[in-house]
C-alpha cells in the first residue's frame, strides 16, 4: 500500500525532523520517538539561530512567540515560526519553518513540517501534517478511539495494524482541512486533497482529491 507511505505523502526537505523518517515506513512509525529525537536534535542546534529556554525547548531567534503562549518541553519552534496568543505546546512537539501555531491551538506529539497552519481554536495530537498543510478553525485530531482499542488505518486495499493507543492524523503535503472537522484516529490524508467544512473523516482519503462526505469523494480536475 504504497499510498499510505511516507514517501507518497511528505517532503522530507521540509522538516527539520528528516532523519526520524529515514528507514521508516510509514509515518506513523515516529509517533513513540519524536519526544527522543527533539532532545537529540536540539543539543546540535547552532546557538546562534536558536535559543535554549527553559528543559528541553530551542525556539529559534528569528520565530515570533507571544508571551501568553505556553510552550513544554521537549520542543523546537524553528525559523520564522509564529506561535499566537493562549497557544498550548505540551512537549514533543516540533513546529517548522514559518509554521503558525494560533489562538488557542493545542499541540502534542506532533511534527508539523514547514509552512504549516493551525491558526484557530484547533487540536492536534499525536500527528504529522505535511508542508504546507493547514486546518481550518475549529478542526481537531482526534487521537484516541472511545473503546481505547488500537488504532488501525483502514483504506480499500486493506487495513494495517498500528499497535498505537493514540494515533491522530497524517497529513500530507497541503491538505486542506475545513473549519470544524474532525479526523477521526489513523485518519491519512493523501497529498492536495481538500477535506470538506465540518467533516467527519476516517481512513485513508485518496491524494489529490475533494472531500465532501464519506460516500462522495471525488478527484480535484488539475
Amino acid at each position: 500500500m504504497d499510498y499510505l507511505t511516507i514517501e507518497n505523502l511528505y517532503n522530507l526537505e521540509e522538516t527539520l525532523a528528516k532523519e526520524l523518517f529515514e528507514g521508516k515506513t510509514y509515518p506513523w512509525e515516529v509517533l513513540p520517538e519524536i519526544g527522543a529525537f527533539i532532545v537529540s536534535l536540539g543539543n546540535t542546534l547552532p546557538q546562534d539561530k536558536y535559543e535554549k529556554r527553559g528543559e528541553n525547548i530551542w525556539i529559534a531567534r528569528t520565530a515570533s512567540v507571544f508571551s501568553s503562549a505556553y510552550i513544554g518541553g521537549p520542543a523546537i519552534i524553528d525559523e520564522d515560526a509564529e506561535v499566537r496568543q493562549c497557544a498550548f505546546i505540551r512537549g514533543n512537539a516540533i513546529v517548522g519553518k514559518g509554521a503558525v501555531v494560533g489562538n488557542s491551538t493545542e499541540l502534542k506529539n506532533v511534527i508539523l513540517f514547514n509552512k504549516v497552519q493551525v491558526p484557530h481554536y484547533n487540536y492536534v495530537g499525536d500527528s504529522v501534517l505535511g508542508y504546507k498543510a493547514h486546518m481550518g478553525a475549529g478542526s481537531i485530531t482526534s487521537n484516541v478511539k472511545s473503546d481505547k482499542t488500537l488504532v488501525v488505518v483502514k483504506s480499500e486495499g486493506g487495513n494495517i495494524e498500528t499497535g498505537l493507543k493514540k494515533f491522530g492524523a497524517m497529513l500530507g503535503d497541503q491538505v486542506e482541512v475545513g473549519c470544524n472537522s474532525v479526523l477521526n484516529p489513523g485518519s491519512v490524508i493523501g497529498r492536495q486533497t481538500n477535506i470538506y467544512p465540518l467533516s467527519r473523516v476516517r481512513g485513508y482519503i485518496p491524494e489529490k482529491s475533494i472531500y465532501k462526505d464519506s460516500g462522495n469523494i471525488v478527484k480535484k480536475e488539475i
